[in-house]
């Protein structure tokens, strides 16, 4: 099973402004490139990169070319969970049933990957929309060990009041991809049935 752990990111004010700016953008990005994938019932990464990456870069040209890939995936992982989540209804419905399109809160979490996030000797080195940020970060010894012996499947950023948080989520080397699926419903994501009146939460 996929084990994550949290590690929390002792911001000062200006660091937290630039964090909360690119949740903001990575947040519009997604909500971008939620319509296109209900459009064409498409949630299979490359296709969507396909359909959606230029008209991204093109109208968020600050998240860079990386982290609009991550935006795609994000977009991907939430419609996924729309059909995999035991608590979606819309579980077992026809493969041919019109999609909903899904909203993607100012809460939503910001995906990173090696290019957009690094740490050596202590250090994380992550992306924003005015150059990267850098920590001093100290490890606890059992993510050291994680990152030896299993596989980094995500690096999701979450604030948490006003605390940022990096989550690290690992499967076992041998272990075969898995649904990206949680215990609970994200509380980030909304569904929205008719562009005009009907919106809840699965």
């Amino acid at each position: 099973m996929p084990s994550t752990y949290s590690v929390p990111i002792l911001t000062n004010d200006a660091q937290r402004l630039r964090l909360q700016a690119l949740q903001a953008e990575f947040c519009n990005a997604c909500n971008l490139v939620a319509p296109i994938s209900q459009q064409h019932r498409c949630w299979h990464r490359v296709t969507l990169h396909h359909l959606a990456y230029r008209v991204l870069r093109e109208q968020h040209p600050d998240l860079g070319a990386q982290m609009a890939c991550n935006a795609i995936y994000a977009v991907c992982r939430a419609y996924r969970t729309l059909y995999e989540h035991p608590q979606s209804k819309w579980k077992n419905l026809p493969a041919e049933s019109p999609l909903p399109n899904l909203l993607f809160l100012a809460s939503a979490p910001v995906y990173f990957d090696r290019h957009t996030l690094s740490i050596k000797d202590n250090i994380l080195s992550m992306f924003t929309l005015e150059g990267r940020l850098r920590f001093q970060l100290q490890l606890p010894a059992e993510v050291i060990e994680r990152f030896a012996s299993h596989r980094l499947r995500e690096i999701v950023l979450t604030q948490i009041d006003l605390q940022y948080v990096l989550n690290f989520i690992f499967l076992d080397i041998d272990e075969e991809s898995q649904s990206s699926t949680d215990d609970e419903w994200p509380e980030y994501l909304l569904t929205l049935e008719s562009p005009q009146t009907n919106t809840e939460n699965v």
